[in-house]
């Protein structure tokens, strides 16, 4: 097993790093390396042996899940070249973005009280439409341009938009229950 716990995600996984990246070598660089180094494979060896292959099956664990989500993806990227998103405090956004929540919090906030299901399932149709817009303007920030400062950006807006997303599936829950 040879290991450098100083490798990126990207470098554990022998993928270049991109917004846009081939899922389906992602899964299968995961599954390789997690059957290198499960656990259970170092059952009979030293302590240290494996607490070693933990690490690592911990750290593959990690890069993964990172590299799967693609506002997860993003955020790692920005990271790498430096860019601090600074979500929880950096909250300044276009006016027409800000207008907009405020339009899809009052549409979900009616739905919710009309108990409107099919409502709130072509507010979440058209927000998941949204968040691909966005998605693709991620793409060519990220990976194109490199426009970084418009990346991080984007990011904070998809995070708003993400808990909108949360809020009409937790509406959808609750008058389905």
């Amino acid at each position: 097993m040879n290991i450098d716990f100083s490798q990126n995600h990207f470098e554990l996984f022998g993928i270049a790093p991109a917004y846009q990246i081939d899922a389906i070598r992602l899964e299968q660089a995961y599954r390789d390396i997690q059957a290198q180094v499960h656990p259970d494979k170092f059952a009979y060896l030293s302590e240290a042996e494996r607490r070693l292959s933990m690490q690592w099956a911990t750290q593959a664990n990690e890069a993964y899940q990172t590299l799967r989500q693609p506002l997860g993806r993003a955020r790692y990227l920005l990271h790498l070249n430096g860019v601090e998103i600074h979500e929880e405090t950096n909250t300044a956004m276009s006016p027409a973005f800000l207008m907009q929540q405020m339009e899809w919090r009052e549409a979900i906030g009616e739905a919710k009280s009309a108990r409107d299901v099919p409502e709130l399932e072509h507010l979440s149709g058209q927000l998941r439409a949204e968040m691909q817009v966005q998605q693709h303007k991620l793409a060519d920030f990220l990976d194109r341009d490199r426009d970084f400062a418009r990346a991080a950006e984007i990011v904070r807006e998809l995070k708003f938009m993400e808990k909108l997303r949360e809020e009409i599936n937790h509406a959808l829950e609750q008058l389905e229950s």
